[in-house]
Order: structure tokens, then sequence, then C-alpha cells
């Protein structure tokens, strides 16, 4: 049996979790997330659980068994709940300011970068150079996150860049700390 997948989820009240045509779809008071599944895995709704079997023991049927059970977890978090990535800006003149659905960044270069905000996800910036970008889709927030974070990635020397919160960014000594 899967470790992950012999796990019940736990859904909470306001959350409504149904199953056809091989696509689970979750109802909750921050909006419905849906995700299509394979076949090979059952679910059985007990009450205020939902338990996830699988219907053979083949290795693939094995890995659906956990993946779709962690998939329905995140998705039930994620319209109870939701989730957040704080992102922390460093360096001398860096800034950044969310205008709208945009997100306008000096980044050190000659020029500002501008994003666009993805529907279904917020993003807030406040003075001292943190973004918070949250959502109902973990993949999706997630994913923005990282796409932030690659624009100017943290260097080792001075820390500057973009870094998650709770990111810990090893520092290197440099040519002056050699003698």
């Amino acid at each position: 049996m899967s470790r992950i997948g012999k796990i019940p989820v736990k859904v909470p009240g306001g959350v409504k979790v149904t199953f056809q045509n091989e696509e689970m779809l979750v109802e909750g008071p921050k909006g419905k997330l849906k995700q299509k599944y394979n076949p090979v895995v059952t679910f059985e709704n007990k009450g205020s659980e939902i338990v996830v079997s699988r219907k053979d023991e083949q290795k693939q049927t094995k890995a659906f068994h956990g993946l779709y059970r962690n998939l329905l977890n995140n998705m039930v978090i994620g319209v109870s709940t939701g989730f957040n990535k704080s992102l922390v800006v460093t360096g001398v003149g860096y800034k950044v300011e969310v205008q709208g659905k945009l997100l306008s960044m000096n980044l050190g270069y000659s020029n500002d970068i501008y994003v666009a905000v993805p529907d279904g996800i917020a993003v807030t910036s406040d003075t001292s150079g943190k973004i918070t970008i949250s959502g109902i889709d973990k993949q999706r927030v997630g994913e923005f996150a990282a796409q932030i974070r690659k624009l100017r990635g943290p260097e080792p020397y001075k820390g500057k860049g973009i870094r998650y919160d709770n990111e810990i960014i090893k520092r290197k000594v440099g040519k002056s700390g050699v003698k």
C-alpha cells in the first residue's frame, strides 16, 4: 500500500467534492478546481473523508495512487484556505510594485520588467521588497513564483536578487576576503 495514498483526505465543511466522467471537481468558499484522473484509481466518500484506492498492484498504478491522493488533498486545501508564496527582493535600487494585473519591477537592468499576473492569482507587494503570491491552485502559484524568481536569481556575493522568503543563500567570500 502506498504510504501517501492510504492516508484519507479530510474534507472540511463548506467544501464539496464530486467524481464523474474521470474528473474530480472540488468546490469551496474560495472557488472551484477540476482535475482529470486515470480510472485505475477509485475514490470512496466516507462522510468527511475521501479514501483513495487502486484496482491492481502494477508499478504505474501504485504511482497514480499517491499522486491522485495528493492532488485531491491540494485541491481541497486550495479551495478552503488557499496557497501563498513569498518572495523577497534584495538590492540597492530594486523596486517592485503591483499596478492592477501588471507587476512592475526595477531589477538593475536598463529597462523595467513588466509581468502580467495570470487569472486566479493575486499578487501584493510592500515597500520593503516583499512580494506575496496567492491563489487556490498550488501548481500555478508555485510556477508563477518560480518565473518571478528566475528574472533575477539571488547571487552569492552580495545576496542581491529575488529569493523565496524561507530560502537560505550560501554567501561566498569574494576576492578581497582571501588575504
